[in-house]
């Protein structure tokens, strides 16, 4: 009887949990067995394990195959469990040194020629295999994803031909090659081709400054969705730590292309028509949603009564912690989410709600139908809400060319660049996460005053009010003013005060 181990990983979250992949070759019956609550990809991998050693000029055993993935009452999910299932099967049958394979885990899915395909989940893995003191064996594809871990040894493969050499001795594999610094990238299109809409621009700044969250209502054209893709250009490069924690998220996710890391905040605009599982994360293998995949990033909702309404009130609670969680009867799964959500929505069905002429027949009952899709709970979580109404023709052919994406995001650095300064230390960088302790000193007693009146005047929540001294502050942040004054309150309610209703 022959044993070998080879460590792999399982995900629960963004976290990599170790899975020691055990493989016993013993007298007996002919067979290959699989244990371990593995689902049908990894069941399957026995099949694709048998193909490529036949590919190989090797063949099995006629004896007693037992693979068990420790521990036991994990679910084990994915085709990365390819990889390991082989070497450690290679290692039971002695073609390569069964102590070579034990400082290494693997993670990768075999084709049927022998080449080893991109998985999710490298770069979590690398890091936890930094954490254990053991190299990484990964595809060839994904070599500089895995080098981000700095102190892990990779071993980026090509096939399973070549990494049978290696381990025999035969042919050293090169070492993942190092990864590239964070490239600048371009900020995207420019604010300067919105022409016009001057206080709308005004809204996108300050919801930049502190990462607030914003709901644009208008009719169809009026520059919605052009002003909000313009957004992420005003927002700052992610600090190192920050594009690690969104590289994590698309890792699990697959979606770390050619193991880049984008010091770039994500931009994710989902179709209205996506699920509940689709935004906040689920499925069968519960994988991040688009919640998570926008995280320290913005989540863009175009037409937003589109979206299914459960799938609207599940954000809720991400938008207030910063994290979601996945629930199913096994295991509950947790997900980043700390997202700046945009909307953007017509003030009824048809669009045209005041419009004269043009609003459809059952108005303003239909606005009102319309709007009452959104609950008052997902509203008091948006920070700025704004009209935006087209231009005139005549507007928009001769107005000028305002101010580039490159200005604006100068005095959102520097407003960002303050509030990094103020909550050193304490958890948070943005006025938007900061909780009222926070962000009240420096507050002068007008306009606290003025905010508390309003608040009684006005039936605000205490989440209305707090976020409304939050976008407050990041107004003074805005004019390089350590006070808040009355203005800046003022200016903050009168965006938290508009009422959806158009016309």
């Amino acid at each position: 009887m022959s044993l070998a181990r080879v460590t792999t990983f399982s995900f629960h979250g963004v976290e990599a949990v170790p899975v020691e992949v055990q493989v016993q070759v013993a007298a007996g019956l002919p067979a290959f067995t699989v244990v371990g609550l593995p689902n049908k990809a990894v069941g399957e991998s026995r099949e694709r394990v048998r193909a490529v050693l036949s590919v190989l000029g090797l063949s099995l055993p006629p004896k007693r195959i037992l693979v068990n993935l420790a521990p036991a009452d994990l679910v084990k999910e994915g085709s990365h469990f390819d990889l390991p299932i082989a070497l450690g099967l290679l290692a039971a049958m002695g073609v390569i040194p069964v102590d070579e394979v034990a400082h290494f885990a693997a993670m990768g899915e075999l084709a049927l020629d022998g080449t080893i395909g991109p998985v999710a989940g490298v770069l979590p893995a690398a890091l936890a295999c930094s954490e254990r003191e053991l190299g990484l064996v990964c595809p060839a594809s994904q070599g500089a994803e895995a080098s981000w871990a700095g102190a892990t040894e990779a071993l980026a493969a090509p096939d399973l031909r070549s990494l049978i050499a290696h381990f025999q001795g035969r042919q050293a594999l090169s070492p993942a090659p190092p990864p590239a610094p964070m490239p600048r990238e371009a900020r995207g299109a420019c604010l300067s081709e919105v022409r016009g809409q001057e206080s709308a621009k005004r809204a996108i700044e300050i919801a930049a400054a502190g990462s607030h969250n914003l709901l644009m209502i208008g009719p169809p054209g009026s520059g919605k969705s052009m002003l909000a893709a313009r957004l992420p250009g005003l927002l700052p490069d992610l600090t190192p730590a920050e594009a690690l924690e969104v590289s994590l998220v698309r890792s699990v996710a697959g979606g770390l292309e050619a193991g880049r890391i984008s010091a770039r905040p994500p931009f994710r605009d989902p179709h209205h028509s996506a699920s509940q599982a689709a935004l906040t994360g689920g499925g069968p293998r519960a994988r991040p949603g688009e919640v998570s995949l926008a995280h320290r990033g913005v989540l863009f909702l175009d037409e937003l009564p589109e979206f299914p309404r459960p799938a609207l009130e599940a954000l809720r609670q991400p938008l207030e912690s910063g994290r979601v969680t996945v629930s199913r009867a096994a295991a509950h799964v947790s997900y980043p989410a700390r997202v700046q959500l945009v909307a953007a929505m017509n003030p009824c069905r048809c669009g045209y709600l005041g419009h004269a002429g043009r609003e459809c027949g059952q108005a303003p009952r239909c606005g009102e139908t319309y709007q009452g899709k959104l609950s008052g709970p997902l509203l008091d979580r948006i920070d700025l809400t704004i009209e935006v109404q087209p231009i005139a023709p005549r507007e928009l052919a001769r107005a000028p060319a305002g101010e580039t994406s490159v200005t604006v995001a100068a005095r959102v650095d520097a407003a960002r660049a303050a509030q990094r300064r103020r909550y050193e230390g304490m958890g948070f960088t943005t006025n938007s996460e900061a909780p009222v302790e926070a962000i009240r000193e420096g507050f002068e007693d007008a306009a606290l005053a003025f905010a508390e009146g309003a608040a009684e005047r006005l039936g605000l929540s205490n989440r209305g009010l707090i976020r409304a001294l939050r976008v407050a502050r990041s107004i003074a942040d805005l004019e390089g003013t350590p006070a808040v004054t009355r203005g800046h309150m003022a200016e903050a309610l009168g965006y938290r005060l508009r009422k959806p209703a158009a016309g």
